[in-house]
């Protein structure tokens, strides 16, 4: 962003005139570009605390707490996972002012991938530039295996199967990622961990990476995720239907029980192999307290 703002403020060149964003970079072009090193940015080190499962000189794998933005936006500029790791990986060289850190001394967190800001679970985070370019290589080429588990609503009677509707994005309509027949291919897979009452544990396997995925998915085949706002429409007219009958003095305290929880979704299982030597390896996180007491309540109605 920072240096997308340069070049539209033609702060760039290219031959000696001024650049503009997309042109292609031919052989014997001399780009220069400047600006202040020592100027601040978003990514600030902070002192947050992280779970982390492993780490080596190449990577970081850590459990993201569902509520935490991955990276800062144009909004919101810390308490992200970026801040905190910028802090974890550079602790020895902060001091009182982490503000004032040398930008060439720094070890920046490569965010190789991410997850819903509402989403807990693993993620791994390179932390050099090699590691970065080949563990993005390797997302990009689907050798990554990830596996989530997913509390949805109702029962769902396959025990396993395949969702396959693409998905795209549609600015004048809320949510803007959709199941749309002229969207991106998009592929889930799914296995039924338990069946409870009004409800299915699942663990998902997202084929594809779209936006928003696993979540439009699940509510499209009628199954959305329990506590996802994004998509609860699907949840209040499941509610609804559950209330007819139901006295209106208590409608009011079953939605708010139902509504009042976080998305039942967390990134159990993250698989890859090693930047550095190839190696296999493979991380498991269970869910979290919060999403396992929701499981209880609905094990304890059947």
């Amino acid at each position: 962003m920072r240096i997308a703002n340069l070049i539209q403020a033609g702060a760039c060149f290219v031959n000696g005139a001024v650049g503009r964003a997309g042109y292609r970079i031919a052989e014997g072009d001399a780009v220069d570009l400047s600006f202040d090193e020592g100027a601040p940015t978003s990514m600030l080190p902070e002192a947050i605390p992280l779970e982390v499962v492993h780490e080596d000189d190449q990577l970081v794998v850590v459990v993201k707490p569902a509520g935490m933005l991955v990276h800062p936006t144009m909004s919101v500029k810390s308490g992200t996972l970026a801040n905190a790791l910028a802090y974890h990986m550079n602790q020895s060289s902060i001091d009182a002012l982490p503000f004032i850190l040398n930008p060439r001394s720094v070890t920046r967190p490569g965010l190789v991938h991410r997850l819903d800001r509402a989403t807990s679970g693993l993620m791994v985070v390179a932390k050099t530039p090699r590691a970065l370019t080949i563990l993005s290589r390797h997302f990009r080429k689907r050798l990554i295996e990830k596996r989530y588990v997913a509390l949805v609503r109702e029962t769902v009677d396959q025990d396993s199967g395949s969702i396959d509707a693409r998905i795209g994005r549609d600015a004048d309509q809320l949510p803007h990622w959709r199941v749309m027949e002229d969207g991106r291919p998009a592929e889930t897979r799914f296995n039924v961990l338990e069946r409870l009452e009004r409800a299915t544990l699942l663990e998902l396997e997202p084929v594809t990476g779209r936006t928003n995925q696993l979540r439009i998915h699940c509510a499209h085949i009628g199954h959305p995720i329990v506590g996802d706002e994004m998509y609860r429409d699907f949840e209040i007219r499941i509610a609804n239907c559950e209330m007819k009958g139901v006295a209106r003095d208590e409608q009011s305290a079953i939605r708010n029980s139902q509504f009042a929880i976080r998305l039942c979704l967390h990134a159990s299982k993250l698989a890859f192999h090693h930047p550095a030597n190839g190696d296999w390896i493979s991380f498991s996180s269970p869910p979290p307290r919060d999403i396992t007491e929701i499981i209880h309540r609905y094990r304890a109605q059947n």
